[in-house]
């Protein structure tokens, strides 16, 4: 049985290949087709099953869990995803691709911070590679793994760590995950060639990996990142139609899920709209469609995300919009973990994250931590018109994702059996 690496370059396209010489040496950049909406979890999970979103579950990178009226982003559960997956069969290495808590593979590393009762948080990883990453490479750099700091050395530190458990456990399947061109790409309009330059040297580590294993490489992205100028703030415009309802508090105002006629979960450049009522359906849908940078308003099934976990509408932004979470209509009332990096607290996605406020407050903010003193990185500005860069549409040829692989398919829900082909080959 063959050996095959597949390195998930996030926000390549077949347009930036052209920047890239290690990864543009193994062959034609071909475009990729995403699901709907073209966003990390869902994109990942469609390669693993070979399944529509309304198969596999993974419906956004977050969801209204009905049962609890809680929303979470950011789940690692492997239990999430419907139906079974690739590497179920093959003895694999999965480095940093999501749903890795509890997935059946031989070898695994993902983030997995320690969390204490009294709300502190000590950064780490959970490293299932018998390889003791840590010890050799140095602590994984979390701060460059997201948030204002997020930058290269994640990166660096994946390539390297997955080079080394390649090497030392010689993995039939091996899923390599790199984040760098998310950061910049949302931070900036103009997509930097650099940042190009700086993701190839990476990837140039773990096909030399490849050629020491003999494993056959593939490179993959889940998306292609756009200029955006437009943020369009979907759970304001439902809060003053009545239809959204807040509990003010000591802490800010927090959304009450249960309470609300309808509100929207969004991530990107797509919205889930939960509607209490399924007889108000009509009358949110004519609401949104008239909403300056929204430019459809459908039925989940439209787009294959007829899942429970859908929302009963779905709003598509504008090729130039994106949707913010904010859901207050006075900054002064936002909740206390608006202004921080809390990714699994926010109703929504939030790319404010990879900014701050200034460094001088951060520092103070980390000496009071280093003091013993209570509190709060509060450096996320509240300001969405700084964010340039989003993704979750399909933008068009050469600008989204990108498939470089020996006789590769045109569309994720083919790739699992595409994989599976070379493995037996």
């Amino acid at each position: 049985m063959n050996k095959v690496c597949v390195i998930n370059v996030v926000g390549l396209t077949p347009e930036l290949v052209k920047q890239a010489p290690s990864i543009a040496a193994l062959g034609q950049a071909q475009d990729f087709e995403s699901p709907l909406p073209a966003v990390t979890t869902t994109s990942q999970a469609t390669m693993l099953t070979g399944k529509p979103p309304r198969d596999h579950g993974i419906v956004a990178n977050g969801w209204l869990f009905r049962d609890t009226g809680e929303v979470r982003f950011w789940q690692q559960s492997n239990r999430l995803i419907q139906g079974d997956k690739l590497y179920e069969n093959y003895q694999t290495a999965k480095m940093f691709w999501w749903f890795n808590q509890g997935a059946p593979v031989r070898w695994s590393v993902t983030p997995k911070p320690h969390y204490g009762c009294d709300g502190s948080k000590v950064f780490d990883v959970l490293d299932l590679s018998e390889c003791n990453l840590q010890e050799n490479l140095g602590p994984f750099p979390f701060f460059s793994f997201w948030g204002p700091s997020a930058g290269l050395p994640a990166s660096e530190w994946i390539a390297r760590a997955s080079a080394r458990v390649m090497r030392k456990q010689q993995p039939q399947l091996t899923l390599v995950y790199l984040p760098h061109l998310d950061y910049d790409f949302q931070r900036q309009p103009i997509h930097d060639p650099q940042r190009v330059v700086e993701v190839d040297k990476c990837v140039q580590e773990v096909l030399q990996a490849c050629e020491d294993i003999g494993a056959t490489p593939i490179v993959v992205s889940e998306y292609g990142l756009v200029p955006v100028d437009k943020p369009v703030l979907i759970n304001r415009v439902l809060r003053e139609a009545g239809l959204l309802t807040v509990r003010d508090g000591p802490f800010g105002e927090v959304l009450l899920t249960h309470d609300s006629q309808a509100f929207a979960v969004v991530d990107h450049q797509l919205a889930h709209v939960y509607v209490a009522d399924r007889e108000r359906i009509p009358e949110v849908q004519q609401l949104l469609e008239q909403v300056d940078g929204i430019e459809a308003v459908v039925q989940p099934g439209e787009l294959e995300l007829d899942h429970t976990r859908s929302g009963e509408l779905i709003a598509l932004a504008d090729p130039d919009a994106w949707f913010a979470y904010y859901y207050w209509i006075d900054d002064d009332r936002a909740p206390d973990f608006a202004p921080t990096v809390d990714i699994h607290r926010k109703p929504g996605y939030d790319p404010c994250e990879l900014f701050a406020t200034s460094k001088l407050r951060a520092a103070f903010r980390l000496a009071q931590k280093m003091l013993g003193f209570r509190y709060r990185m509060d450096v996320i500005p509240l300001d969405p018109t700084l964010v340039k860069g989003s993704h979750g549409l399909r933008p068009g040829p050469g600008k989204g994702p990108v498939i470089l692989g020996p006789d590769a398919p045109a569309r994720m829900v083919e790739f699992r059996a595409y994989v599976e082909r070379l493995l037996a080959e």
